[in-house]
């Protein structure tokens, strides 16, 4: 287990693969058009104010204004309407700034005042303005002003509400809410198979019972036998679930229905459950087929559970649905659920029951041999040297799982084409699994040399007592290049995986993690806060012990784990055990911490010089590997040089190479024209 200036975790399925097309369906082309169309009719609602705004409108002016006008001829031309607007032009008076320029104006007449009297009176007083009576209906100029608006309703009624109607398949605007976002897969639209699913062999062969079945269904029922109508593929996140279903696709000659557990919730209550009787209708049309619902838990929760008893009605809505659907079935549907989720344990009990999903299939994290199988599924798209030793990297990359394992081989990748590589190289993979795990190495980080000196005895501490604790991992190299958080880590490499861990090993653990700011407490006179991984490390691994692996003899054979889940609202504080016991655990686990320091400090004044070699490595090195520190250990030195030593080497040949070469010296200039004579290389 590596461990660091902080402690460093240790670390598969393959990621969610296969050629997923983007959403082409109705939706997307409803929602493009919608927002193309909103986008144009903004448009022209600003381009009609802009051409409002840009008309000038005529002056109001009052009925004594107007006369004035018309006393004084200023008038040359008038338009007199029906409902008494008279609008015309005027010119300003002589001396005006305007200098005679002719001016739009109105004035509101009275309209029982317009008769023929009234306009034959302004013909014969303005002999020189064109006087017209315009006989048009009041109506008019009402409908004008609004041929705008109508257009732009007429607009959204054709091209969007009309749309949205004829998406939504005849049922109305709202009528889409409740159609299944779900995605149709058949095997010629997937090109992921078993044999791009590696790591999970059971996994595997549980899920060919299915395909077996929906491609020979009568050699089941020959016996009265019938198939899982439901299987839940559990496992922690990246072990394969998702890409163990698009396996199931490519593999099987039948539809494949995909939907995510969050496409069934949305903000208008019963939608859900809407959406859940869509799509197992469409399925059971379909038959056989499968239908895959992804990450399950978003609306498979336990009922009942949150503030006041109640939780969220569209969610049980949906599951209710769900369940129904599933309890529904007949045995000759031929339809099969495969649902994923990493968080089994929140599920409803009515959904995992027998009778829905029969089977619950676990997708573990590989071990060793299926590291190295996933390995070699991704090396296939990489071009590898003739110095690749994969199963060296699954030995090195304990409880990785299989996606961290896909992100190593394309970050290997990447590093050899960073560096101009014609392939991949065994270095390319190492510094791809350290940086997948802790992170890129922070090499031009100027780093005091106090603090750098801390961390390489810190670090010194771990390897030597990791070294000497028989039942420790063994240590794979040591660094004090920081590297994501870290300042530096100790690497190990398992020599085997652990699916259960030993009470030696766990107390060599707590050893090697109180080491490092043992070793700076007794070489620098000093600590800091690097340890707090450590720290953290020790605290965990020990309460565990003591409350929940019966480690202890006083605290005895009995659990005292705090059960998280059942906790109403997640409130803390809420133990099933006394005072006087959880003093006595306090007790155990500062006891058992302490015993492990004592030791440890004993260990590290044992091997003093030993600690002092290791830093004095690091300093110099950097990065050290596990057969160095074992030389050290035994007293040995490492005769490789360091960075540092060859720019010296380098520096020192340029040096001597620009000495020794030849010089030629100029001919003296002449003494008038001064100067100085130079040498210049031959």
């Amino acid at each position: 287990m590596p461990q660091g200036n902080g402690s460093s975790p240790q670390g598969p399925s393959g990621p969610n693969q296969g050629p997923n097309k983007p959403p082409t369906g109705p939706n997307m082309k409803m929602s493009r058009n919608l927002v193309s169309w909103l986008v144009l009719m903004g448009l022209a609602m600003a381009l009609l104010v802009l051409l409002r705004a840009s008309v000038a409108q005529p002056k109001e002016v009052s009925i004594s204004e107007f006369w004035k006008l018309v006393k004084n001829q200023q008038i040359t031309k008038l338009v007199i309407k029906e409902d008494g607007t008279l609008e015309g032009t005027r010119k300003w008076a002589q001396g005006d700034p305007a200098g005679g320029a002719e001016v739009r104006f109105s004035v509101s007449y009275p309209r029982e005042a317009i008769d023929n009297d009234f306009i034959k009176d302004l013909e014969r007083t303005l002999p020189d303005a064109d006087v017209k009576h315009e006989k048009t209906s009041q109506y008019i100029g009402w409908l004008i002003g609004l041929l705008p608006w109508l257009l732009i309703f007429g607009f959204i009624w054709f091209f969007i509400f009309r749309q949205i109607r004829n998406v939504s398949g005849g049922g109305g605007m709202l009528g889409n809410f409740g159609r299944s976002r779900h995605r149709v897969t058949s095997k010629e639209h997937t090109n992921i198979t078993f044999a791009d699913v590696a790591g999970i062999e059971e996994a595997k062969e549980e899920v060919l019972e299915i395909i077996e079945f929906l491609k020979s269904p009568k050699k089941f029922q020959r016996l009265g036998g019938r198939i899982p109508r439901g299987v839940l593929l559990v496992g922690e996140p990246g072990c394969g679930k998702t890409l163990l279903a698009k396996a199931i696709a490519g593999e099987a000659d039948v539809p494949f229905f995909s939907i995510s557990g969050s496409d069934f919730v949305e903000m208008f209550v019963g939608v859900g459950a809407s959406r859940v009787r869509d799509l197992f209708k469409q399925a059971k049309e379909s038959s056989p087929c499968i239908i895959f619902l992804d990450e399950i838990d978003a609306v498979g929760r336990k009922r009942g559970a949150g503030f006041a008893g109640g939780g969220h009605d569209e969610r049980e809505q949906t599951l209710n649905a769900i369940l129904v659907e599933m309890d529904g079935f007949d045995t000759n549907d031929q339809v099969i659920v495969v649902a994923a989720t990493n968080r089994s344990d929140v599920l409803d009990p009515a959904l995992v029951r027998p009778g829905r999903f029969d089977r619950q299939v676990f997708v573990p994290l590989p071990d060793v041999q299926g590291r190295y199988y996933i390995l070699k599924v991704h090396a296939r798209k990489v071009k590898l040297g003739p110095n690749i030793d994969l199963r060296r990297i699954a030995r090195g990359t304990s409880g990785f799982s299989g996606a961290e394992l896909a992100a190593l081989i394309n970050e290997a990748a990447m590093l050899a084409t960073m560096a101009n590589k014609e392939l991949v190289e065994q270095d390319d993979l190492e510094e791809a699994r350290d940086k997948v795990r802790w992170g890129r190495s922070k090499r031009s980080r100027q780093i005091d040399e106090a603090e750098k000196s801390a961390t390489a005895y810190h670090e010194a501490g771990h390897a030597l007592v990791q070294s000497l604790e028989k039942h420790a991992d063994v240590v794979h190299k040591v660094s004090i290049i920081p590297r994501g958080p870290y300042g530096g880590a100790t690497f190990s490499l398992p020599e085997k995986d652990r699916n259960n861990v030993s009470e030696k090993f766990l107390l060599a653990m707590l050893r090697v993690a109180c080491a490092g700011r043992i070793a700076e407490k007794k070489f620098c006179d000093d600590v800091n806060s690097g340890a707090l991984g450590d720290i953290r490390q020790v605290t965990e691994v020990a309460g565990k012990m003591v409350r929940e692996w019966g480690m202890n003899e006083r605290v005895g054979f009995i659990s005292y784990a705090e059960d998280t889940h059942n906790q109403w609202m997640n409130l803390p504080g809420n133990k099933d055990y006394s005072e006087v016991t959880a003093q006595s655990i306090d007790e155990e686990i500062c006891k058992l911490v302490d015993t492990a320091y004592r030791d440890t400090e004993r260990i590290i004044d044992e091997n003093a010089d030993q600690v002092e070699a290791i830093a004095q490595a690091l300093l110099r090195f950097e990065t050290i590997t596990g057969d160095e520190v074992n030389a050290l250990i035994r007293g040995e030195s490492l005769d490789r040089s360091s960075v540092s030593d060859l720019l010296d080497d380098e520096a020192a040949s340029v040096e001597d190479v620009g000495q020794a070469r030849p010089v030629k010296a100029k001919p003296e200039p002449d003494a008038d024209l001064g100067g100085e004579v130079l040498p210049q290389p031959g």
